[in-house]
């Protein structure tokens, strides 16, 4: 184990994004994103990427396609209900070794927080359906800042709100802006799921990488195993 797998291994606190790191949760809500869109304010389709706007609230995805004040709020209540209907229907899945790792996370006695750019009812709906709502001591969304991730805020106001040490946490992102919104706050970044790291991120393979870091034996000093 390499002196850097030990200081991740050993950070007692976690902070784990949601969207795209524990769920595979991107083709459904681009899918809800197109039909909120279809049926609201087709003129905005044709400019619609929505891998371009990955780690972004629901929110800020409608206000940088530049809704009108009059169809902003529809589109966002619109799209949401759209995806909490995939989501009842089990159409978002957990990524593999998702609930392995929140798992040795509680059993190694390591406080794990949700950090995401999810609205609550979507995000309580999503944990609920896939029976993580257990592994969290706290659960901050996007409700609960002004600004989403890129901005840093969010991992701030978690800091503010469950008071770790920064030096004994880490975050566990997979987009861009997640890593972007981690970083900014001083948090030891991992990023899961990216074909190339985003800058100030430590590249992961996967979260089945993090079990087997965790799993991992610790050399005893002067040699041997702990």
């Amino acid at each position: 184990m390499s002196a850097r797998d030990r200081e991740i291994a050993g950070r007692r606190v976690w902070f784990c994004d949601l969207d795209g790191t524990l769920v595979d949760s991107a083709p459904v809500h681009e899918a809800a994103f197109r039909a909120a869109l279809a049926e609201l304010a087709p003129a905005l389709l044709a400019s619609f990427r929505y891998d371009a706007f990955t780690g972004a609230s629901t929110a800020d995805v409608i206000a940088a396609l530049g809704a009108g004040p009059k169809v902003a709020g529809r589109l966002v209540r619109r799209k949401q209900a759209l995806y909490r209907e995939h989501v009842d229907a089990g159409r978002v899945r957990l990524l593999p070794g998702a609930r392995r790792l929140l798992t040795r996370l509680t059993v190694r006695g390591h406080a794990t927080y949700l950090v995401t750019s999810g609205s609550r009812g979507s995000v309580e709906r999503v944990l609920a359906a896939s029976a993580l709502d257990g592994f969290f001591r706290g659960v901050l969304t996007a409700d609960d800042v002004p600004v989403g991730k890129p901005d840093p805020g969010c991992y701030r106001e978690a800091c503010r709100r469950w008071s770790p040490d920064p030096a004994d946490a880490v975050a566990v992102e997979d987009s861009a802006a997640g890593v972007a919104a981690a970083v900014g706050a001083g948090l030891l970044t991992l990023q899961v799921h990216a074909a190339s790291p985003a800058p100030g991120a430590v590249p992961v393979d996967g979260l089945t990488s993090l079990v087997a870091l965790l799993d991992a034996p610790v050399p005893a000093p002067g040699g041997g195993q702990l």
